[in-house]
């Protein structure tokens, strides 16, 4: 299997930063659920900013767009380039691959598997066109089997868009992954997984499965709340993950949120 690498100095750690869920639309000022989602994005990256310094890699894991249009991705770029790191994409439930695919020619955005430091990066695609739960297909499955037994002496990171196990969140249990079996099938035959990573919930989990951490980071918009049975949304501000591999396989991560916000929902105008 051809992976790209990102080199780093020897014996040293990676810092990466994860933005997911930022919904972004064509129009510059579009609104989810009330909040202009390129201007909670741009906040985010302006904390990132004060924050983080020689950041190895951008994850952006899912539903860059809410509307799918070619101007949501060009403004995702334009609004993720201050932080001046390479990135890799995974397409969420309300991404649209032609126009994703189309905004990322020319680049190393899509490629799913990447080296860096002691660590491999694994990026499933975990969407299914024209629904909202998640499913990953063979060839997906194929792939990261390839990416794990290829390199059994490297520490893996893999990345989804769909939650993979239940978060407590009754309205989120049918549109999470539909068939995590066969996802858990494949991490549990190879010892050098050490967490999985996601986005598609808005909010923040932090739990193990076995010796595998189980990830899920703040959208860079609005929030879900957390144990809720029906959809409903937070007043928690957005924010991103920060993710610090080091070459013996351990891992330090924190989720930050912008702060002095706090977002009211306007139902009105539709749900998620």
């Amino acid at each position: 299997m051809s992976s790209a690498s990102v080199s780093t100095p020897a014996d040293s750690s990676v810092l990466l930063v994860q933005l997911t869920d930022s919904h972004l639309f064509a129009a510059a000022d579009g609104k989810l659920l009330g909040m202009d989602t390129a201007d909670s994005l741009r906040l985010v990256v302006d904390l990132v900013l004060q924050e983080q310094s020689n950041i190895d890699m951008i994850l952006a894991t899912g539903d860059l767009s809410q509307d799918g249009s070619p101007a949501s991705y060009a403004r995702f770029v334009e609004l993720s380039a201050a932080l001046n790191a390479p990135a890799r994409w995974i397409p969420g439930n309300h991404d649209e691959i032609p126009a994703m695919k189309a905004a990322c020619v020319g680049t190393d955005l899509l490629e799913p598997v990447v080296d860096i430091g002691n660590w491999r990066l694994v990026m499933l695609d975990s969407s299914i066109p024209g629904a909202v739960p998640g499913y990953l297909q063979d060839p997906q499955l194929a792939l990261l089997e390839r990416a794990l037994s290829e390199a059994p002496d490297r520490h893996h990171l893999i990345c989804l868009h769909h939650h993979p196990v239940d978060i407590g969140c009754q309205w989120m249990a049918p549109i999470g992954l539909r068939n995590p079996e066969a996802l858990f099938a494949v991490l549990d035959r190879f010892p050098q997984t050490r967490a999985v990573l996601w986005g598609h919930v808005h909010q923040t989990i932090d739990e193990m499965r076995g010796k595998v951490r189980l990830l899920a980071s703040p959208s860079t918009c609005v929030q879900f709340t957390p144990g809720s049975e029906e959809f409903q949304v937070d007043s928690t501000a957005p924010g991103y993950r920060w993710l610090r591999l080091y070459d013996d396989g351990r891992l330090e991560t924190e989720v930050s949120r912008v702060s002095g916000m706090v977002f009211e929902p306007d139902y009105s105008v539709g749900g998620y």
